[in-house]
């Protein structure tokens, strides 16, 4: 079932659901991705001005097969505004993954990671077969680089692909591998999951996701980095909400990029 909401068609299921449905699409199937909307990819579709960023998710989420919601923070402002949203998280959906359905004999690719992932994975996870392609930085305006990683796809044929890069080029870039055609599996934008996983990074204490304050403890962790983020973009997230509701109410069309 799936939930209209800030013109986003999110999918509402449990994480056992979207890890059975990721593994579903795996395979032989055509390639089709999984998206994991949180407060900073609406602040970004819905910008103060145009912008490269706003256009490059936009065009990400367009060929996207499954939407999950991976924010306790938007959820609670939905649920305030009546409307009931699953939480999937991109990490937990991962570590699901890999703990659970990965299996000996699947070609597991990794779009994006260090030179440490794989080893880490081998260690951890035994059994699957890793592949590994490690775009550079900057992928909004490296066409180049998206090409090289829609080739790898295609020629790794992997039966399930981890983006393990930045919003929006993670996005991006899987939309391109669709539009590109000739690739099969199934693909997951999930920034830095496997960070989490291999030991890189450290996640939120449990007490800390299930309040809504992950996004604290990463701002504390790396203010530097996320100050900016967290404190003066991630706020706009409740007059867009207000404003995008309104609009949803009245029947006004609501398009990515467009500015509430």
């Amino acid at each position: 079932m799936t939930t209209r909401y800030l013109g986003i068609d999110f999918t509402n299921m449990s994480l056992d659901q979207a890890a059975a449905e990721a593994m579903r699409r795996s395979g032989d199937h055509p390639f089709a991705y999984v998206v994991t909307p949180n407060v900073d990819h609406i602040v970004t579709l819905y910008p103060t001005q145009p912008s490269s960023r706003s256009d490059a998710l936009a065009q990400g989420f367009s060929q996207a097969a499954l939407f999950l919601c991976d924010s306790r923070i938007l959820q609670r402002v939905a649920n305030i505004q009546g409307i009931d949203l699953s939480v999937v998280a991109g990490s937990d959906l991962t570590a699901t993954l890999f703990r659970d359905h990965f299996r000996a004999g699947q070609r597991i690719a990794i779009i994006g990671g260090n030179d440490r992932t794989i080893d880490r994975l081998r260690d951890l996870f035994p059994g699957p077969d890793y592949v590994q392609h490690q775009p550079p930085m900057g992928m909004i305006g490296n066409a180049d680089a998206r090409t090289a990683v829609v080739q790898f796809i295609r020629d790794a044929a992997p039966d399930i692909t981890l983006f393990a890069f930045g919003s929006p080029q993670s996005e991006l870039t899987a939309a391109e591998v669709v539009r590109a055609g000739g690739a099969r599996g199934v693909g997951l934008c999930i920034g830095a999951s496997i960070d989490f996983l291999t030991g890189d990074q450290k996640r939120a204490p449990r007490w800390m996701q299930r309040i809504s304050m992950e996004w604290l403890y990463r701002l504390v962790t790396d203010p530097a980095r996320l100050w900016r983020r967290y404190l003066v973009e991630g706020p706009r997230v409740f007059r867009i909400a207000r404003k995008l509701r309104r609009a949803e109410q009245s029947g006004s069309p609501i398009q990515w990029g467009m500015q509430p």
